[in-house]
């Protein structure tokens, strides 16, 4: 499903059910909340007292009260006070909401008052000190708070730094808000490709060596960025520019499903939440009815991954976000007992050792046939699964340049990944699912 499809869908409009509270108080109380302004706070306090008062009457818990006047009457007046205590001019007292996620683990948001905390809680890979930022109405002044960049919202221009981040514009309606990217080739959006082939999309270099300068000339209103060591030098020039950077680091996500819920602090900063949630139900969803399906399977494919380069064959660690979708997809993974969150570097000897009788190749590098894979290295024909053709590359879309749309579009749309993986291992789970990133390498 594209953006333009899934706009027309049902998903779109749908939205989160309230929790019910029992009382008239607490409900009434978590609706001044949400609507933020004290004074409201206030009238809403007014309605509840008056309505256990009316229910009370009602009830007649009062008649045998001689009491019941003054009762009343001290009501209203703590009412009366407290009302009138409240002035315009008195600081807003901040909230403490969190907004929850469901499998992201890497950034936390939390609602105040008049503006939103988002913390980046690990910026790069066993990084110690997080990040935080202030996303604030842009009609408002910026909130005397500390963090590490103020952003206005919503904002209205962006530059990003990897492919990642092109599809939550393209979900969200915001494609056109995109000024600025290293490499632009490498972008396989059919929409953002567009703007750039109409000069919309400024290059701007290489992405761990931008051109600052032109970058600082475009003026962005947020530089969303991502970085695997803890030099920000970049960085820190274009902040001093006045620019705020944004690190996404969606990469360290272990879960699938952890990575396409950062499409919900796209939604804040585009002050489309409510698309964001919608979007990131219709992935959940489309992720959890394939992976139930798998529940019935009895056998289970050995799976081998990775290839060579140099001397080297790296592949997928056993806790690895590919690791982790080849197990949802009822696929026995030979290193899922490792306990690597990143990539394994293993000796050939080592990798023939362990998967030369698997039953699937999958994840070959961006070799397109058989052949190709023989000639790059011989070696590569000693396993079973080059044996009977049963080996499957991801790049069965390639942009217009020659971008991955899998490593573009997949960490958003793990739910498709998923069906292409037991389409690939349990194809009568899925009958009508065409492959959609991977494809079977031909011989020739």
């Amino acid at each position: 499903m594209n953006p333009t499809q899934y706009k027309s869908s049902n998903y779109y409009f749908k939205k989160k059910e309230n929790e019910k509270f029992s009382t008239i108080i607490r409900n009434n109380f978590v609706f001044s909340v949400f609507l933020n302004p004290p004074c409201l706070l206030c009238v809403t306090l007014w309605f509840s007292f008056n309505s256990i008062i009316q229910r009370t009457s009602t009830k007649k818990v009062f008649d045998k009260d001689q009491n019941q006047p003054m009762t009343r009457t001290l009501i209203y007046l703590f009412l009366f006070f407290f009302i009138n205590s409240c002035s315009p001019t008195d600081s807003i007292q901040e909230s403490r909401t969190s907004s929850e996620l469901s499998y992201a683990t890497g950034f936390t948001v939390q609602k105040k008052d008049n503006y939103t905390l988002v913390t980046v809680k690990t910026p790069y890979k066993n990084s110690k000190k997080p990040l935080t930022y202030v996303l604030y109405p842009r009609k408002n002044e910026q909130p005397a708070v500390e963090a590490d960049a103020f952003i206005p919202i919503p904002i209205k221009s962006i530059v990003c730094t990897s492919t990642t981040h092109i599809p939550m514009l393209d979900y969200l309606g915001e494609t056109d808000k995109l000024t600025g990217f290293p490499t632009t080739d490498y972008i396989s959006s059919a929409a953002m490709r567009k703007r750039i082939e109409a000069g919309e999309v400024t290059e701007l270099g290489i992405d761990q060596q931008l051109n600052i300068e032109k970058l600082i000339e475009l003026n962005p209103e947020l530089v969303m960025a991502y970085t695997m060591t803890s030099d920000f030098g970049q960085f820190d020039k274009i902040q001093q520019a006045g620019i705020p950077v944004l690190i996404n680091a969606e990469y360290l996500e272990t879960d699938p499903l952890g990575r396409a819920e950062w499409i919900k602090l796209a939604g804040l900063l585009f002050g489309k939440e409510q698309q964001a949630d919608s979007v990131f139900i219709m992935i959940t969803e489309g992720y959890l009815s394939t992976k139930e399906k798998v529940k019935q399977v009895t056998e289970q494919p050995t799976v081998m991954s990775g290839s060579m380069y140099s001397d080297t064959w790296y592949m997928p660690g056993g806790q690895n976000y590919a690791g982790k979708l080849l197990t949802d997809a009822g696929l026995h993974y030979l290193w899922a007992a490792d306990t690597t969150t990143s990539f394994l570097a293993l000796s050939y000897e080592t990798v023939l050792e362990n998967a030369n009788q698997a039953d699937l190749w999958i994840g070959a590098s961006s070799f397109k046939t058989l052949a190709e894979m023989k000639e790059a290295n011989e070696r590569y024909s000693f396993f079973a699964p080059f044996e009977t053709q049963k080996v499957y590359s991801y790049n069965k879309r390639i942009g217009a340049k020659g971008g991955s749309e899998f490593l573009e579009l997949g960490y958003l749309r793990p739910d498709l990944i998923l069906k292409d993986l037991v389409k690939i291992g349990h194809p009568e789970l899925l009958p009508k699912h065409k492959l959609f990133f991977y494809f079977k390498l031909p011989k020739e």
